[in-house]
Order: structure tokens, then sequence, then C-alpha cells
């Protein structure tokens, strides 16, 4: 399975240990920054692309002399730089892709950037946010098994859509069947897991799974 690995430029203290997902990232993208940030953590930096406006000249050098593959844009632009590592990300065919550096900073970013999970999603690649708190998901209707992480126990569904429709929890502390929830209700957050492993399926909506830590 072909892992890419995204970090931009969100705030570098909202980071999980970037070296622990060594083994599991095929391909590392950095965005702006997010480039420098795989330099200094020493993983390889395979591509780099942005406007990099939020770097020194100093650091563009290294970027440009670490990185094996360079595409640089201009400032005034339609797309994030994370918009722009996505595509680039879509041409590899990953079955998934990892997002660091994201979240923390301006909510607009952040905002912003959970919803593109759901252009991920919706080309058949499971996409994750990982922040030093929380992971994210976007999920479709259907069938989906969810692991226990030790590290994140808390697990939140949260509706992306005006309602979610049929939702059932199995082996979850506090249950749910065939249940309806709207956007903007607190039904099903903070959840746990009974066991390693359990199941949520639903009919009709969008759902974003969040597992985290206090």
């Amino acid at each position: 399975m072909l892992t890419i690995g995204i970090v931009g430029n969100g705030l570098e203290d909202m980071l999980p240990d970037l070296t622990q997902y060594h083994g599991d990232v095929d391909i590392w993208i950095g965005a702006d920054k997010g480039a420098l940030i795989l330099i200094q953590n020493k993983l390889s930096l395979d591509y780099a692309v942005g406007d990099f406006d939020s770097v020194m000249d100093d650091e563009l050098s290294l970027i440009k002399e670490q990185a094996r593959n360079v595409e640089q844009f201009p400032i005034e632009k339609d797309e994030t730089d994370i918009e722009i590592a996505l595509k680039l990300a879509f041409s590899l065919q990953p079955q998934q892709i990892f997002l660091f550096g994201v979240t923390g900073g301006r909510l607009d970013h952040s905002l912003v950037n959970i919803q593109l999970l759901l252009s991920i999603v919706e080309k058949g690649i499971k996409g994750i946010i990982i922040d030093n708190l929380n992971i994210a998901e976007m999920t479709l209707p259907g069938t989906h098994s969810i692991k226990n992480e030790i590290d994140y126990p808390n697990i939140s569904f949260i509706p992306m859509t005006p309602t979610v429709i049929g939702l059932s929890l199995e082996n979850f502390y506090y249950p749910l069947t065939d249940e309806t929830i709207h956007m903007g209700s607190s039904l099903c957050i903070s959840n746990k897991l009974l066991l390693n492993n359990g199941t949520f399926f639903y009919d009709e909506g969008i759902l974003l799974v969040i597992k985290s830590r206090d």
C-alpha cells in the first residue's frame, strides 16, 4: 500500500513526532515550510512544493538543495500550498495520505484543510490528518472498522452534512443503533471503544471521525 505523507506549515507545536511515521510513509511531500520541517526531522524530502513565502532565503536554498524534486509557485494563486501538494499526491496514485502540520493557527486554514479530507476519500483514498492531539478522517456511508489507539483514546463522530442517517456503533462504551444525528449535535462526542476494534456504519451523510486525547 503506497502511503504519502504531506507536511504543511501549521503550528510546529501541534506536530506529532514525525519520525515515528518513517516506516509507514513511502513518499514525503513538504508544502512550503513543511519541506524545511522534513529536513529538520531528517526525513526524506521527496517533493517540495508551494510558494515558500514562509521561509527565509537561506532556508529556501537548503530546501532546493535537499529536495529530490522542487516546484515553486507564485504567491498569488488560487490554491493553497496544501491543495497543490494534494494534487501532486493524487498523481502518484497512493492508497493512503497522511496530513501533518495542517491544524492550529488560523482557523480558516484548519477548517479548509479538514474539508480537503472529503476530496481525498471521494477518490477512494484513505486520508488522515494527524497532530499531537488528534487523528481525523472523513468517511462516507457504509460499514467501517475502527481500531483503538492507545495515545488517542477518545472517539467522536461529527456530522459534516445536515443529517447522518442510520448510524450504528458496535463495541463502543456508548453504543448506538440506527440513529439519525444532526449537524451541531453533541450526541456522538467523546466515546470510547470497549475492545481493540469496533465497527460503525451508516446509510446517508458524511461523518468526520476524530480520535483525540486530552
